[in-house]
């Protein structure tokens, strides 16, 4: 079986192709990504008011310097489609999904991914291994693959392409960590 076609998110994730001609000038800077630093701080002092609703008040909160910029064609709209998309997918699965993934924010620019079952994405190393799988099935898109950035870019680096500014992963019980991606 090709690895590719089982990533549940390659359809969602092929998706983006369609914005493939309007990111050739948008797609690399020449800047590494600085190292990440999770601190905890709460969540409810920078106004989020989606903490305590649907994750933990108590967000630890790192900032991703990605290597893309957003795309042209990047709108509240295709950020909602990418993760309709992602939860369609999702729902064709003949398992339960372990995760929901939603867009929150006026301009759907808030990436929410909570864990569904008891166990799954409470602890800093299982959400950034969550974000590294995501990663995975990002770089096997066709738009990843044409501009040859599939061994650089990871999936925050998508998500900044579609004009996602901060990314919350949890477990939905105790953890919440809250990735800002500039």
């Amino acid at each position: 079986m090709d690895p590719r076609k089982s990533i549940p998110w390659r359809r969602a994730l092929a998706a983006l192709a369609v914005l493939a001609a309007a990111a050739v000038p948008a797609l690399a800077e020449d800047k590494p990504a600085p190292p990440a630093a999770a601190a905890p701080a709460p969540a409810t002092d920078d106004g989020d008011r989606h903490a305590g609703y649907y994750y933990p008040d108590n967000v630890t909160h790192e900032i991703y310097g990605a290597r893309a910029r957003v795309l042209d064609g990047a709108s509240r709209e295709r950020r909602i489609g990418f993760v309709t998309a992602i939860a369609a997918q999702q729902a064709s699965r003949p398992y339960p999904a372990k995760t929901a993934m939603f867009a929150k924010g006026t301009e759907a620019e808030k990436l929410i991914i909570v864990s569904l079952v008891d166990g799954h994405l409470n602890t800093i190393y299982r959400a950034r291994a969550a974000l590294a799988l995501l990663t995975a099935g990002a770089r096997t898109t066709p738009i990843f693959q044409q501009f040859e950035v599939e061994s650089v870019f990871t999936f925050l680096d998508l998500c900044k392409l579609l004009g996602f500014k901060q990314v919350t992963i949890s477990d939905g019980k105790e953890f919440a960590h809250q990735i800002e991606i500039r």
